[in-house]
């Protein structure tokens, strides 16, 4: 070789290693998820004169064994699968897990046919056995603790020696085995309480003994108490906590407390509640800046730390809220009553009273423990009529500040890069039995709106003063997730005819959004974005808020239904936890508000079904019309109006044709007729079967003959 051969060679070997070592460095951070080839060289900004290097020192650290190839993705290689512990969360309906496990930067995702008969709660060792682009993989190897001793189940029939029974925790595959009881005869559809004898080695079956009826499927009025036995809510408040609250009386002493009683305040919320904790006042000077007021009950003053008031909150975490009831976090005489801002009377809040400029930039702010007197209770139906000039009120010109302000902080959240949706939601009414009788539809307009954006304002302005002055607090995070995340959300928008570059931006996103406003699709085009990214928690460790855009954010606004907030009013004013509190507090709050969120969850989907139920019996042949909003290879998927109900049809059941399904235009196409089936167009179904003890409904297309 020749000197200038062998000095070239030297330097393609030096930067050969120093790519190795960056390439190392990167794979090995907290955050990566196996790469491609292409996309590690997107990530590293890789000169395409230097790709043939890269691709070098990529064998070479696998030939070394030092990375690991599967399926065209770069991961470290393991010497042996690792074995870690954790809490499992399983699907109620689809039955896999997550297991969040202390140290991993993501959760587990464990398969369904790898739980090992594992239920909601348990402490699981698991083996980690790959990764995916959405993050680790892994099967259950053993239970260490069971989160549960009891269940809560509906008779499905009755046998020689014993019951069988459905329990909805454990998911549609296993059925309990009940021993009789010689106290209590059981009836098909009777919901009971039953003590846990063996959770079996059989995936299948669980032995039980009967405890306690609640009472039957076909009563409503028991939803509610069943939810509250099968996921082990707090109910009922200790004696000593109810004389904690009632012993502060009705009157309240303002001392030492900034005076605001003089300034025009007012609630806004929706017509059924009854704890309010926040209430806004709103002024404008002749410069155009804005002066806001975000008054919120001081839950704080009346729980203290280590009360027994303070111990039954904290055995909550939140309110839970069902149709037509709520569990409160705090008795009702501080929920409903002292705490609560009721109108005309005085009130100790906590006041975030800001000023902003007339572009809604923010100029000055101040914290202050205060005394307020609302002078309205609106709920946002009565706001939109006066604000529409349907009703008259003295309050208009306030409400109107209101929303000049709100379009304000809307438009800099977009600057942000935050997503604004605007969905509707559909609120269940119940007659005073649990009997649901109809679906009303809320608008999110305008009230919805400008209160969602003040309370956001605060919590941010609270979670910034925090960190001023050096102190920890439980911040409210959404971790930002990877690409890969989204791939999926992608594939279904570019399915449904809108454009979206290779890698879109978060302005890309939302010029999606705002192109898909008017679309019918537009709920569903929200709702799988939603699902694209991970829950937001609680933490002590501050990574942001990625939906809100936000590097601050804390959840201080609803101190009568929420722990954390009434922590972060305690760290206002110097009643300072210390880390381990904050941690414990951070990881149970997140704990219970999902379990209420699965709680609220099993009672709305049970009050949906009983109204489609109704409907059946009452007309039997009718047909809906129905958008296909989602397709898998092995069915259609679709939102049922009346009832706000997902359902499906099995490929096998569209039609006297084989259907073909094509994953790049994600719809089916009949071989012999040509018929398709994709998402976004229309089709006719009929409502086959509704199981309440299941809780599930069978759908079939309308022009198929009843079998």
């Amino acid at each position: 070789m020749t000197k200038k051969k062998i000095t070239s060679s030297k330097k393609t070997e030096r930067l050969k290693r120093n790519l190795a070592r960056t390439i190392l460095q990167y794979i090995s951070g907290k955050r990566y998820s196996p790469l491609t080839v292409e996309e590690l060289i997107d990530q590293l900004s890789i000169p395409e004169s230097v790709h043939q290097t890269f691709f070098s020192a990529l064998d070479s650290l696998v030939k070394e064994d030092e990375l690991a190839l599967s399926r065209g993705r770069y991961q470290l290689r393991q010497e042996e699968n690792q074995l870690v512990s954790g809490t499992i969360s399983v699907h109620p309906v689809k039955g896999f897990g997550f297991v969040s496990v202390s140290g991993l930067d993501k959760d587990v995702f464990i398969p369904k046919q790898y739980m090992g008969n594992a239920v909601n709660g348990d402490t699981v060792e698991i083996e980690i056995t790959g990764s995916a682009p959405k993050g680790p993989e892994g099967r259950v190897i053993a239970i260490l603790k069971r989160s549960r001793s009891h269940l809560g189940c509906t008779i499905l029939e009755k046998e020689k020696s014993h019951y069988l029974a459905h329990a909805m925790l454990l998911g549609p595959q296993k059925t309990v085995y009940v021993k009789p009881s010689r106290k209590c005869k059981l009836d098909v559809g009777d919901r009971i309480i039953c003590k846990v004898l063996d959770w079996n080695t059989n995936e299948s079956a669980v032995s039980a003994e009967f405890v306690t009826r609640i009472g039957n499927i076909s009563d409503p009025s028991c939803d509610v108490s069943a939810a509250i036995e099968e996921f082990e809510l707090q109910s009922d408040f200790s004696k000593e906590a109810i004389e904690e609250a009632k012993a502060y009386g009705k009157r309240i002493s303002s001392k030492g407390r900034l005076d605001l009683t003089k300034l025009e305040t007012v609630t806004i919320d929706p017509d059924t509640a009854k704890d309010f904790d926040d209430a806004i006042s709103l002024t404008q000077d002749e410069k155009g800046h804005f002066f806001l007021g975000v008054h919120i009950a001081d839950a704080a003053w009346y729980v203290k730390k280590g009360s027994h008031l303070d111990s039954e909150a904290f055995a909550r975490c939140n309110s839970t809220y069902f149709p037509g009831t709520c569990l409160p976090m705090l008795p009702e005489a501080l929920s409903t009553e002292l705490c609560s801002l009721k109108p005309n009377v005085k009130r100790l809040t906590i006041s975030v009273l800001s000023e902003f400029d007339p572009t809604g930039s923010l100029i000055d702010t101040q914290i202050v423990r205060s005394c307020i007197k609302s002078r309205k209770r609106f709920t946002y139906e009565e706001a939109f009529e006066v604000l529409e000039k349907r009703k008259k009120s003295p309050y208009l010109p306030l409400l109107e500040r209101m929303v000049a302000l709100c379009k304000l902080f809307k438009q800099k959240r977009r600057e942000r890069g935050s997503i604004d949706f605007a969905m509707s939601d559909g609120k269940i009414v119940v007659d005073e039995k649990g009997a649901p009788v109809k679906i009303v539809q809320v608008d999110y307009d305008i009230t919805h709106q400008m209160i969602e954006e003040f309370m956001l304002k605060a919590n941010e302005i609270v979670s910034i003063h925090l960190a001023g002055l050096g102190k920890e607090q439980i911040f409210r995070v959404h971790e930002e997730p990877s690409n890969e995340a989204f791939e999926d959300f992608y594939s279904y928008a570019r399915a449904l005819g809108f454009f979206l570059p290779s890698k879109p931006s978060p302005a890309d996103l939302q010029q999606l959004f705002e192109k898909a406003k008017d679309s019918p699709l537009a709920p569903q085009l929200s709702v799988s974005f939603i699902r694209s990214m991970k829950q937001a928690l609680y933490s002590p460790e501050n990574i942001g808020h990625f939906g809100l855009a936000l590097e601050h954010y804390c959840h201080f606004t609803s101190p009568i239904r929420r722990y954390t907030d009434l922590v972060i009013q305690r760290l206002l004013f110097d009643e300072v936890a210390d880390d381990a509190d904050l941690s414990a507090i951070a990881l149970a709050c997140s704990e219970k508000e999902r379990l209420s969120m699965r709680a609220e969850n099993s009672v709305v989907l049970l009050k949906k079904l009983r109204l489609a139920a109704a409907a059946l019996e009452m007309s039997p042949s009718k047909s809906y019309t129905v958008a296909i909003t989602k397709t898998k290879p092995f069915a259609i998927f679709f939102e049922v109006g009346e009832f706000a109900l997902e359902g499906s049809v099995h490929v096998s059941e569209l039609g006297n044709d084989y259907f073909e399904y094509n994953p790049k235009t994600l719809s089916f196409r009949g071989s012999r007729t040509g018929r398709t089936f994709s998402i976004g167009s229309q089709v006719s179904v009929r409502l086959a079967s509704v199981d309440l003890i299941r809780q599930n409904a069978s759908w079939e297309i309308a022009s198929q003959k009843r079998r």
